[in-house]
């Protein structure tokens, strides 16, 4: 199991984490937070879901598409 590449990069992040100081953990979880915050601000303001507000079935949002793409 020690030779199994996805077992040692996990360890390697785990143990590196593990031995952080409380700076550095202060500083992963802000950055983390800061993330998370700017994709799902990002999500919601600029990427709103076109096809499901203007078009009612399915099949309309599928006509569209392969309009658009078609085009």
């Amino acid at each position: 199991m020690g030779n199994n590449i996805f077992f040692r990069i996990f360890s390697f992040y785990y143990e590196g984490f593990r031995n952080l100081s409380s700076l550095g953990r202060n500083l992963w979880l802000i950055i983390l937070i800061k993330l998370l915050l700017f994709f799902v601000i990002l999500r919601l303001l600029f990427f709103p879901d076109f096809l499901k507000s203007e078009f009612d079935s399915d099949n309309e949002r599928s006509d569209h598409v392969i309009e658009q793409l078609t085009r």
